[in-house]
């Protein structure tokens, strides 16, 4: 019996997680903004350290595992989108990281999205301010979207810059160097409410629905769960800062020549 700490747990990819841990036996601390045992709006600084901190109160400061599943996307606001989606994801990373280092063979992943590299033309500025960890500069690169696009851009580049920042961190001392295995997997359509407000909205649902899944429609939550509940076994502890795309071919059709890329080795 391992335990776990899921974020998102409520609803979507993060519930079908949670309730496929529960039936192999383990133990899950859920956060969410309602029905969970910590109970923290990830949007907003004293919502992350409520959720940090009790998470730790409940597992005695030492975790097995963490899935960072919480997300919003369009059509809510950009802000709100930079907000949750990065900082509220790198905001459990770096607070959890000690209790996962406790136990010695942690396991994590970052429920990240296809829209890292299917989405043109992701602001450079905006990656970097994520990074950087500078949340106002981002949310003001943001604001300088007009709407609803400010939602589609926030979205994709707080994602890529999830991204970037697990795979640098997974390769490091602090994480696989104390015993942590740092992964992401990279879903496509699945069918959450997330994916049901942006379909219902009279400009995005559009472009959801044009979005071409070579394999058909959009998948299930627990397709996604049983993916992520497989990332957190021991059969996946040699992966390390890998990016698994789950999205029915969507980024295989739109870049088939992108990824791999060739090495070019630099002076």
């Amino acid at each position: 019996m391992a335990t776990y700490v899921v974020s998102g747990s409520a609803s979507g990819i993060g519930a079908s997680t949670r309730s496929t841990l529960e039936a192999a036996g383990h133990v899950v601390i859920g956060i969410d903004l309602h029905d969970a045992e910590v109970v923290a709006d990830l949007s907003t600084v004293e919502g992350r350290a409520r959720a940090v901190s009790g998470s730790l109160d409940f597992c005695h400061r030492t975790l097995d595992g963490l899935v960072t599943a919480a997300g919003v996307g369009p059509p809510v606001p950009g802000a709100l989108v930079a907000s949750v989606d990065y900082f509220g994801s790198r905001s459990l990373l770096e607070g959890l990281r000690p209790a996962l280092a406790a136990s010695r063979h942690a396991q994590v992943v970052q429920v990240g999205s296809n829209s890292t590299t299917i989405t043109p033309d992701l602001p450079d500025d905006l990656i970097e301010a994520f990074l950087a960890g500078d949340e106002s500069r981002a949310i003001e690169l943001i604001a300088e979207v007009p709407e609803p696009f400010d939602s589609i851009i926030a979205y994709g580049g707080a994602k890529l810059a999830i991204t970037r920042w697990c795979r640098r961190a997974a390769v490091s001392p602090e994480w696989i160097g104390s015993g942590i295995s740092l992964n992401v997997i990279a879903p496509g359509a699945v069918q959450t409410p997330l994916l049901d407000g942006g379909r219902e909205h009279g400009v995005v649902g559009p472009l959801m629905e044009s979005l071409p899944i070579p394999t058909g429609g959009p998948t299930n939550p627990d397709l996604i769960a049983e993916w992520i509940v497989f990332m957190l076994s021991p059969a996946a502890r040699f992966a390390c800062g890998s990016v698994v795309f789950v999205d029915g071919g969507s980024d295989a059709l739109i870049r088939p020549d992108a990824w791999p890329d060739g090495f070019q080795a630099r002076d």
